[in-house]
């Protein structure tokens, strides 16, 4: 399900990917009030947080089971219908869903999903949906 990724022990990592989680997870708790407050704490660059921010996760003791997505959908009727479909195919069971309004013919549409089911990768998922008429952007924002 998840081939692109790896559990790796972080001791044999660089530093860094601690304290970029550690950041995030300052920023996401309220602790800091800006990514600048959290880097400047952790000792990494704001450059080193921004590049790896979207890519470094820590496990739950239910590895797998849940992943959020966001989109960017275009305002066009029926795209939010199609994509739900799609997911519901897949065998994956919405927990959230939050959708701004739509600025500029675009609109942000973060789904949180119970993966543990799903028929495909959660990347061949992404790249499916991602595929749709009117998503131009769809990508993993979280998974545990």
């Amino acid at each position: 399900m998840l081939t692109k990724y790896l559990i790796v022990n972080k001791d044999i990592l660089p530093e860094y990917y601690d304290k970029v989680l550690k950041a995030r997870n300052m920023i996401e708790s309220g602790k800091k009030k800006n990514i600048s407050e959290a880097v400047k704490e952790v000792g990494i660059s704001r450059s080193t947080y921004y590049k790896y921010k979207d890519f470094i996760f820590s496990p739950s003791n239910h590895l797998g089971r849940k992943a959020t997505l966001s989109f960017t959908l275009e305002h066009k009727k029926g795209v939010l219908s199609h994509l739900l479909n799609i997911l519901a195919e897949e065998n994956s069971n919405i927990l959230t869903i939050n959708q701004d309004i739509p600025i500029n013919n675009s609109a942000i549409v973060n789904i949180t999903l119970d993966v543990l089911e799903l028929d495909l990768s959660i990347d061949q998922l992404i790249d499916k949906l991602r595929a749709l008429d009117g998503v131009t952007k769809a990508r993993l924002l979280a998974i545990e």
